[in-house]
């Protein structure tokens, strides 16, 4: 039985992760993956910097690998249990708003960041596309953990294009099966592609979370937050 909390109560709880995430992953590491691409640049590190592609095709391409690599490593993060210890502090929160797409645990942040840098040094992403797919990335991610509504006929237009509100919803649904659905940010179209898209949940009203975390005391504060993957489930 979840145990009732107000939003303005969980914003605050959410408060101390929120503010600690926004300075490491919108402030700092963007701009390390930035220096890792000046790097390759520099160096003459990975593919693009050692075949002839014009710089917009090039840019193009690397913004699409990019987003199907991290939809891969989410899936990941999702499919080996001790990523997933890691990665459920994100989907614990018993509410869907913006601030559940800052709510991470840094340890994620930083796995994360060190894949993303290997993704940006192997490909040799150019620094325009990073710095454009960082931009893209933490927009979307907070559009898509919103409570933003569109009417149905809309919603399914726009899933063709981008991960919508109501898709990603799904993904932070209780029912296991609908959490390891919809792994998309902001191209919807690897979930189509690699069979892991559905398109709502078996229920009419959705109950977001975790079945194992349906206490407040459990998932919010930041000291609570930060042990989460490494407690016991009581």
């Amino acid at each position: 039985m979840t145990l009732s909390i107000s939003k303005k109560q969980r914003w605050m709880n959410n408060f101390g992760l929120v503010a600690l995430n926004v300075i490491i992953l919108r402030i700092l590491f963007p701009t390390a993956a930035v220096g890792a691409a000046i790097f390759a640049t520099k160096h003459s590190w990975g593919l693009f910097n050692n075949i002839t592609l014009s710089s917009w095709i090039t840019v193009i391409i690397s913004l699409i690998i990019m987003d199907m690599l991290i939809y891969f490593q989410h899936r990941i993060f999702h499919k080996i249990p001790i990523l997933w210890r890691l990665h459920l502090v994100h989907h614990a929160d018993l509410d869907y708003d913006l601030s559940t797409g800052l709510r991470f645990h840094p340890i994620e942040i930083i796995l994360s960041m060190l894949i993303k840098f290997a993704i940006i040094l192997l490909l040799g992403v150019p620094i325009i596309a990073v710095i454009l797919f960082e931009i893209i990335l933490s927009s979307l991610a907070i559009f898509n953990h919103s409570n933003i509504s569109f009417p149905k006929k809309l919603d399914r237009i726009l899933r063709w294009f981008v991960v919508t509100p109501d898709m990603h919803r799904v993904h932070h649904s209780v029912e296991i099966d609908e959490t390891n659905s919809n792994y998309g940010f902001n191209l919807p179209w690897w979930d189509r592609l690699f069979n892991s898209y559905r398109e709502q949940t078996r229920a009419t009203n959705i109950t977001i979370g975790l079945p194992e975390y349906r206490k407040p005391q459990q998932v919010y504060g930041i000291i609570q937050m930060l042990r989460l993957p490494f407690n016991r489930v009581s």
